[in-house]
């Protein structure tokens, strides 16, 4: 149950934009100028911030370190296997892939405090500095190819990869931010989750997902039941230490990012199928988190 409250915040930020957009004088030309303001400014000030803050110390987490790859990895080539599928609209597809392998990168870190400590914070933090670049990779490429962006172009300057791949050099030096700036950085970073997820209920439309319903459970599916049984299965295949365990079965099953839908509306993709999906995979992964974490004890007997 704790678990499930934990994303019940979440998903009533959804639903407040989506009130707020609609039914006060904060419009769509309100939200749009927000959306700016966390994909360029507020998402990779957070990024950054999270990944220098925690020491990474990689020699003693390859286990866990390559089961939160190959979740991903996984994660991307099934997306893009549904391209394939007959019926499938290019433009949804590009624009929804990435809600099939993105995950939440807050309620990550905040869960992993709830079922690890300060341990489980810092083994979630490996796991965003090394599937962050991964995952916007993986979801920049789909949506340059169809808008016809050139892929690199948009690598380089994707606000979001910039941040993290920077978090990691960084960390990696032993860099760390001076104190008033340190302090700064937060909380421009922590204003970063609740208008990130205002707006996507600000461009919520409660149709969108009527246009692919069927690519949609496609995806839905691989974020919420097929990850985390790639997580259940790596864990035990790697030898992921028990304590490690539970935190990468919970960042399998994390519901999917928020700025996914900023991603794909920048990008020219269809901003409302991406908001569909980000609210329902918010819901998803409130009963999908406790009963993932319930069968990982279940094997662990």
């Amino acid at each position: 149950m704790s678990d499930v409250l934990l994303l019940l915040p979440d998903f009533l930020l959804i639903v407040c934009g989506f009130v707020v957009c609609r039914h006060t004088s904060l419009d769509r030309g309100v939200w749009e100028a927000v959306e700016r303001l966390v994909y360029y400014l507020l998402f990779p000030v957070l990024l950054f911030n999270s990944i220098v803050r925690s020491p990474l110390e990689f020699q003693t987490t390859l286990p866990l370190a390559a089961a939160g790859l190959g979740i991903v990895g996984m994660g991307i080539v099934s997306a893009y296997a549904l391209r394939r599928l007959p019926g499938v609209d290019p433009q949804l597809h590009a624009s929804g892939a990435q809600v099939a392998f993105r995950f939440n990168s807050y309620v990550a870190l905040a869960l992993a405090d709830k079922l690890a400590g300060p341990a489980g914070v810092t083994w979630t933090a490996l796991l965003v500095a090394l599937a962050v670049p991964l995952c916007n990779f993986g979801a920049v490429y789909p949506l340059a190819r169809h808008g016809g962006h050139g892929f690199w172009r948009e690598i380089v300057r994707n606000p979001l990869i910039v941040a993290t791949v920077g978090g990691l050099v960084a960390n990696l030096l032993g860099l760390r931010l001076a104190d008033p700036l340190a302090s700064a950085a937060q909380r421009i970073g922590q204003a970063a989750l609740p208008l990130g997820l205002m707006a996507v209920g600000a461009g919520l439309q409660l149709g969108g997902l009527r246009a692919g319903p069927g690519l949609a459970a496609g995806l839905l599916g691989i974020r919420h039941v097929g990850l985390p049984v790639v997580a259940l299965a790596l864990v035990h295949l790697l030898g992921v230490p028990a304590a490690q365990q539970p935190v990468v079965v919970a960042f399998a099953a994390m519901p999917t990012a928020s700025s996914a839908y900023v991603l794909a509306a920048r990008m020219g993709g269809n901003g409302s199928y991406v908001a569909g999906l980000v609210t329902v995979s918010t819901l998803l992964g409130m009963a999908s988190i406790p009963l993932w974490l319930a069968a990982l004890r279940w094997a662990q007997g």
